[in-house]
Parts: structure tokens; sequence; C-alpha cells
């Protein structure tokens, strides 16, 4: 799409040169042909180093913006790239181009495959699964009745993806007007499943809005989990049931979220975190200890706690 069309359809003005613009992507992904957008200070150095042929930025911020970028000026840069979101939104499993479709495989009936995807051998998928455009499925993965596979997901060597589970689904992501609107921010990303991930049953895991919602190798995901958008899972971790992870949260190796335990977004959990089930992480922390509660804090902690809230309440 052409640069002086899209500012005109987000009501922007634009005074630079023309270019054709292919996709959204982050300021430190983004290519020469690519647009990017900028709120957060905190990000000031990818803003600075950026690539980007186009970054929607608050006229505040411009002075930084790489010579060789050009700048979409708005005073809601977040309003603006929702806006901008849907002229890049994914087409919905188009079949232009025939999948590849290994004869070592295993398809059952009611199937659905999409446009260019592959199917690597000893993969077993069962009745009822719809696989979007530009997928790959590893080899020896199992996927049960019921899943959906959205467009460009990643499924690597033996992963098994349980019944009524959603991989790459549009991410809860929304701008907010004035006026109390929320504008859809359409996600261009995608999923990736490392090797040996298991997701259960009516799990679902959001594509990113740019880039890539990753869960890395070995890591176990419990039915009814809810994963959002750019989350990063590290490798070997143990998500229970009814677990939420919010986006843009990264977990180090081997965490455990217990049962209905929950994060805020934009937050880290070092490696090897327990959190116990119902517990509710607000803020970053560190590894290798084991927390629980809300407030969280350290499960001893909460438990002694508790039992002097149990002890007062008995006397009184």
């Amino acid at each position: 799409m052409k640069l002086s069309l899209l500012a005109q359809a987000i009501s922007l003005e634009f005074s630079g040169t023309d270019m054709e613009v292919t996709s959204f992507a982050t300021l430190k992904e983004a290519t020469s042909s690519q647009i990017a957008f900028f709120e957060n200070p905190k990000f000031l150095a990818d803003l600075q180093a950026t690539q980007a042929g186009v970054v929607i930025l608050s006229p505040a911020y411009k002075e930084y913006l790489p010579k060789h970028s050009q700048a979409l000026l708005s005073d809601n840069p977040h309003l603006s790239m929702a806006y901008a979101s849907a002229f890049f939104a994914k087409k919905a499993f188009h079949t232009s181009i025939p999948a590849t479709i290994s004869d070592k495989s295993s398809i059952a009936q009611n199937v659905v495959i999409g446009s260019n995807s592959i199917v690597e051998e000893g993969a077993h998928i069962m009745p009822n699964v719809t696989i979007g455009a530009n997928v790959h499925i590893g080899k020896n993965v199992k996927i049960f009745p019921n899943v959906v596979i959205y467009d460009d997901a990643i499924i690597k060597d033996g992963c098994i993806i349980q019944a009524g589970a959603i991989i790459g689904s549009d991410g809860f992501g929304y701008a907010h007007t004035k006026m109390g609107e929320h504008i859809k921010i359409h996600h261009s990303g995608n999923v990736i499943l490392e090797e040996d991930v298991e997701v259960g049953s009516n799990s679902t895991i959001d594509r990113a809005v740019f880039g890539s919602t990753i869960i890395k190798k070995g890591t176990k995901i419990d039915n009814l989990v809810q994963i959002g958008h750019n989350c990063e899972i590290g490798q070997a971790c143990i998500l229970v049931a009814q677990t939420g992870i919010s986006g843009s949260t990264k977990l180090g190796r081997n965490v455990v979220m217990g049962g209905q335990s929950a994060t805020a977004g934009h937050l880290e959990i070092g490696d090897f975190a327990t959190i116990a089930a119902r517990g509710g992480v607000s803020k970053s922390i560190e590894g290798g200890k084991i927390y629980g509660g809300f407030p969280l804090t350290l499960q001893n902690e909460w438990l002694k706690t508790q039992a002097k809230l149990a002890k007062f309440f008995k006397k009184n």
C-alpha cells in the first residue's frame, strides 16, 4: 500500500517521499519497506536504531527518528497504529497454492489444510482439524479433533495438540478513542511451538501483534490455559489448568504456574520460579523461588499470614 494513501486513510498528514509499505513490524525487526510505531519512552533506543521505512510517533519524539526513516506524526500513535493495522490484516485461510503433505503422514476425514502449508512425515491429524495457510506441521506431530491452527503457525517436531485447542487466533488488543470506542488492533504475527510442546484441550495461544508468540521446547500446557499475544514461554515450563498469561509476558525456563494463576502483561518471571495455585503476578519476579497469593509474595510468607489471620479470627 502506498504510504500517501495509508496516511490519508488514517487521517495523518504526510509530506515526505511516497513509498510502498508492505507490512507492520516492531522497531527492532522492521526493514525499509515496513512501518512501525513508537509510543513508550522505554523503547527510545529501539527508535533510534530502527531500520523501519516509516514510523508512527508523537511529534515530541521526531528528533530521535533516524534520517533514513520517515515520520507519520500522531497525537495518539497507539490509536493510529490500530487504524493502520486493518490495512495489513491477514487474509483468512486463502487457498491459492496447494499444500505439501507427506505420504507418510496420516490425515483423517474432514480436515482442512490451507494454501502453501506443509505437513511432514509421521504427522497424525485427526478429524475436523482446520489448518490455515503457510503453516508448517513438523514430524510426528499429533493433532486431535477440532483443533484450529491459524495462518503462518510453526508446529515443530513431536508436538501434541489436544482436542479443541486454538493456535494463532487474534490477540485481545484494542486502542481507545476519546469517546470510549475500542478500535481493534489486527494482529499480523504468528505462533511458534518448538519441539515436544504439548497443548491441552481447549487452550488458546494468541498470535503476536508483530513477530511471534513463542512456546519453547518441552513446555507442557494443561487444559483451558490462555496465553496472550507476544508472550515467550521458556523451555520446559509447566502451565496448569486455567492459567492466564497476559500479553508480552516472558517466562524463563522451567517455570511452574499453578492452577488458576495469572500474570499481568509486559513482565518477566525468572528461571525455575514456581507460582502456587491462584497466585497473581503483577510485576517482574526473580527465579528460583516459590511464590503465592495476591498480592504475590513468597509462598511460605503467604502461608504464615493465612495462619495468623485464621488464628486472629478464631479468637475474635
